[in-house]
């Protein structure tokens, strides 16, 4: 079987899970033979030199240009000869669609599009992912969402054969690092709370809701000391960088970092502010750590976390600030949620179970007729 991975402009998220599907349906080159269109770009990302992937760059970006054309163009001629072409978000899967439906019906690949974020931003942008995404539903011979919400909003488009998609995180290294390592390289005095977020700084992460939940949290006496450590990177570094020096906020603004797991297991609580997520790999590799987590009931991060979490509503600072002073507070629930993050990260589905699921889309999924 032949498979061609589509993707476009990624701010990392998308083409990590395309490297990590393609590494792994790339094992068994006597099964499959895996072949990667993307931007110029991505290639060592998702498909390295020396690695089993071959791969064609293909420009896509993330807004509609009259380049558009040449990209489905393209596309089509790729998709030749293929058993499968599979598409990662809204713009790339659209433009697939288009390239794989131009094919003559006998022999056209099959088309299977994973839908990685929910379509944000004004009218005009909506208007745009509504047309996007009538085109994915209706000539995508399945989709796949990274959370439940995708899944029946794709329904609704007209998808007939929708299911969730499986994004697991890649396995974290053990600490490197002692917490009194980390939390001394951050400036956490003795007996001070460190709370963490890992996340890129991008408006889907709700970055200020952490910097409301940080300055409520700022005036609870016995959380003197706090610090609130902000791992990533991202475009809303300097507006949010102004506001914490403005506003005198104890956060940590940390950059992109290569010490994920030291700093997820130092922390007394781990915690996300997102506006949406699908299974945000982040959450993943804190209940991997067994960390307590408190995160915003975003998307898909309920279905990630089942019970082994603390969820508060989306945009709700005075709730969001009150569940990490309430767990600050009090060791024994700390504990207990530690021991629930490690049992349900158990039950988290891993790279096995994506290619047990990717086979079967690949090999259930039904042909269209034109």
């Amino acid at each position: 079987m032949r498979v061609l991975q589509v993707l476009g402009s990624s701010a990392g998220g998308v083409s990590r899970h395309v490297a990590q599907i393609t590494r792994a349906l790339g094992e068994d080159p006597g099964r499959m033979t895996v072949h990667v269109a993307g931007p110029p770009e991505l290639r060592e990302v998702v498909a390295p030199s020396g690695g089993a992937a071959v791969f064609h760059a293909t420009p896509i970006a993330d807004r509609p240009r009259p380049a558009d054309a040449a990209a489905v163009r393209r596309l089509r001629a790729l998709s030749q000869g293929a058993d499968v072409v599979h598409a990662h978000g809204l713009r790339a899967g659209a433009l697939a669609v288009l390239a794989a439906r131009s094919l003559p019906p006998r022999g056209r690949p099959r088309v299977v599009v994973t839908l990685h974020n929910l379509p944000v931003g004004g009218r005009a942008i909506q208007a745009v992912s509504t047309v996007l995404e009538l085109v994915v539903a209706r000539g995508a011979d399945e989709v796949l969402g990274v959370s439940g919400d995708l899944v029946a909003r794709a329904r609704v488009r007209g998808a007939q054969h929708a299911r969730r998609a499986l994004v697991p995180a890649p396995p974290l290294p053990e600490p490197g690092r002692g917490t009194a390592a980390v939390r001394a390289e951050l400036g956490v005095g003795p007996g001070a709370p460190l709370v963490v977020s890992v996340a890129r700084l991008a408006p889907q992460k709700g970055l200020g809701l952490l910097a409301d939940a940080a300055s409520l949290l700022r005036s609870v006496d016995a959380l003197d000391g706090l610090v609130w450590a902000l791992a990533g990177d991202g475009p809303l570094d300097g507006e949010l960088r102004s506001r914490i020096e403005e506003e005198d906020l104890p956060v940590r603004l940390l950059g992109r970092r290569e010490d994920v797991a030291d700093l997820l297991a130092a922390a007394d609580v781990v915690v996300s502010t997102a506006v949406w997520e699908g299974q945000p790999i982040a959450v993943q590799e804190a209940l991997q750590l067994g960390a307590p987590v408190v995160a915003t009931d975003a998307g898909g991060t309920r279905e990630v976390t089942g019970d082994a979490a603390v969820l508060t509503p989306v945009g709700d600072a005075a709730a969001l600030a009150s569940a990490v002073a309430g767990l600050l507070a009090d060791p024994s629930r700390r504990a207990a949620l530690a021991a629930a993050s490690r049992a349900r990260a158990a039950t988290l589905p891993r790279v096995a179970d994506v290619v047990e699921q990717l086979h079967d889309v690949y090999g259930a999924a039904p042909q269209r007729s034109s």
